[in-house]
């Protein structure tokens, strides 16, 4: 496949996550939009079991912390989407996880900024704080999306780590999917009883479809990095903060539109050009 294609299909994923935020956004239960995202993602687990080695003995705490930091990614996710507007907690959580993950790299293993990756960073942290400070801001919806932020950089630090560990990246995503799936998914059906039943009858379209285009982004994500260099692919996948920001905007009528697609486009060029700047 030709890298033009391939770098087409990661900003088509960055659009996904965007879109299936806004589905678990605008939904009317998003603890059962979120377990039917997490069904596919099961699925997807379930399927790649028989095909894959599984991880080493080594490899299982650092797999077992990353779905720990997962667990604490959705739950924050979904305290974002009852606080706060999209366009507000999503460039938030999406921009300010690369940062957070740039300063883990530095304290864990010494890694170090470059002049433009410094201005990729205080692009990006104006931005940030442009839309926590700025007119129509919300404190509580902005601290949720700050810590799930953390939840990301956290979970992208430890699933890093646990892959090279492990050395296969399909042996070790099978076994997270399935880990981070089935808990919720119980949990979920534990807390909405009959409720379920009642949701996908109604909400199955938008559960599934929220559901593939989660998983299959993710997985154009993974193809991408193998055949492309890490760093744009990386910074083009966070252009979603950027839609997400424009989603909240022109789907949901959110108030302050301009100033926050501005602070969007801050972070948003902020997170690309540390990404290509770490090339």
């Amino acid at each position: 496949m030709p890298p033009e294609t391939l770098y087409a299909l990661v900003l088509a994923a960055a659009i996904a996550h965007a879109t299936w935020n806004a589905l678990l956004k605008s939904s009317p239960d998003p603890m059962l939009m979120l377990a039917a995202i997490r069904a596919v993602g099961l699925l997807l687990g379930l399927s790649l079991l028989p095909f894959v080695e599984l991880p080493a003995p080594q490899v299982w705490p650092w797999l077992i912390a990353c779905a720990l930091a997962h667990y604490a990614y959705y739950a924050l996710l979904l305290r974002c989407y009852r606080h706060g507007d999209m366009s507000l907690v999503y460039p938030l959580a999406r921009g300010a996880a690369p940062l957070l993950l740039a300063a883990i790299a530095y304290v864990a293993i010494g890694e170090a900024l470059n002049g433009w990756q410094m201005v990729a960073v205080a692009l990006t942290s104006s931005g940030i704080m442009l839309l926590a400070l700025g007119k129509g801001r919300n404190g509580i919806a902005a601290a949720f999306g700050l810590a799930t932020a953390a939840s990301v950089a956290s979970y992208s630090f430890l699933g890093g780590v646990g892959v090279r560990l492990n050395g296969d990246i399909w042996g070790f995503q099978a076994c997270l999917e399935i880990l981070t799936s089935l808990p919720i998914l119980v949990f979920a059906g534990m807390r909405r009883g009959r409720a379920v039943a009642v949701f996908a009858r109604s909400q199955w379209p938008k559960g599934l479809f929220a559901g593939v285009i989660s998983t299959a982004g993710y997985l154009t994500y993974q193809v991408a990095v193998t055949v492309l260099p890490l760093a744009p692919v990386a910074a083009l996948r966070e252009s979603s903060a950027l839609f997400g920001a424009v989603i909240g905007t022109l789907v949901f009528k959110e108030g302050f539109g301009a100033m926050r697609l501005v602070a969007a486009a801050l972070v948003t060029s902020g997170i690309v050009l540390l990404g290509l700047m770490s090339f």
